[in-house]
């Protein structure tokens, strides 16, 4: 079934409103995908993440395309050849098995999601997130979002009826030149940040994720962020041969460097330091 949706239209970029359009791929992108519906046999699935007990992953693949991502080893199950990034099925039956899974959960946090992103474009048309969160408001476990776009905000409605929520936005740096290259179909930075304020605002537990630490400014960074998280989370870049073309090509090699990169966490870290701060 091909379904392409590349219609132009003059809602600014990055907003949720421009993420919930009939589109697959972000404005800001131009790989367009042909989602492929699925039936999953399972959607709760045991985490080895210290701290998550279940993950929920509502699609397979990821429209944003980020260099560095671990989950490109997916492809080995799942039979795509197509570049990470160009390829997404969609688990149209993911809310009916949650809701017959959740009944045998034992205690422990759920993350939505680990290898991939629950929001990527494409949940503005099958809203299969949406309709796990709903069936999860029914549930006394903890749950934790994670995601790098603003589509998060459509959902404030049933967010705001989970007993137990915490929502975390990826912001990897503070420069939109470096994101695109690096996350070249996910949202701008100042889109991500505007999330977070309105979650902040809405009484909503938020966290950013700075991770990896691509090039950035950690003071600015920190000026961005601070007042709208009550936590922080850093991790460095884990696997660095998937990008170390990528930053000899933009003569960014030093940031593979630790020596470079340590004092720019410790500068990110005092700049930080009245919130939670966890390195992973």
């Amino acid at each position: 079934m091909k379904k392409i949706f590349e219609r132009k239209n003059s809602t600014p970029e990055g907003t949720a409103e421009s993420l919930s359009r009939r589109r697959f791929t972000a404005p800001w992108y131009n790989t367009p995908l042909t989602p492929r519906e699925i039936h999953a046999r399972s959607i709760l699935s045991k985490s080895g993440i210290p701290g998550i007990a279940y993950c929920i992953n509502p699609y397979v693949g990821c429209a944003h395309a980020c260099t560095y991502c671990y989950a490109t080893f997916m492809r080995r199950f799942t039979g795509h050849r197509e570049p990470w990034g160009a390829f997404l099925d969609v688990k149209i039956n993911a809310a009916a098995l949650l809701a017959r899974q959740l009944k045998t959960a034992r205690e422990g946090t759920i993350l939505m999601a680990s290898v991939t992103d629950c929001y990527q474009p494409a949940e503005g048309r099958y809203r299969v997130t949406r309709s796990c969160l709903e069936v999860l408001t029914g549930s006394p476990l903890p749950v934790e979002v994670l995601t790098k776009s603003p589509l998060i905000l459509r959902d404030l409605d049933i967010l705001k009826r989970i007993r137990r929520l915490e929502v975390g936005l990826t912001i990897t740096t503070d420069d939109d030149a470096v994101g695109r290259i690096f996350e070249p179909g996910a949202p701008p930075v100042k889109a991500r940040i505007k999330a977070l304020e309105r979650l902040h605002g809405e009484g909503i537990s938020t966290y950013a994720f700075i991770g990896p630490v691509l090039p950035l400014h950690p003071e600015r960074l920190a000026d961005l962020i601070r007042p709208h998280v009550d936590s922080i989370l850093i991790d460095r870049m884990n696997y660095p041969f998937k990008t170390a073309g990528i930053y000899r090509q933009h003569k960014l090699t030093q940031w593979l460097d630790g020596a470079h990169v340590g004092p720019i966490i410790a500068r990110l870290e005092r700049a930080l330091s009245e919130k939670s701060i966890e390195l992973c």
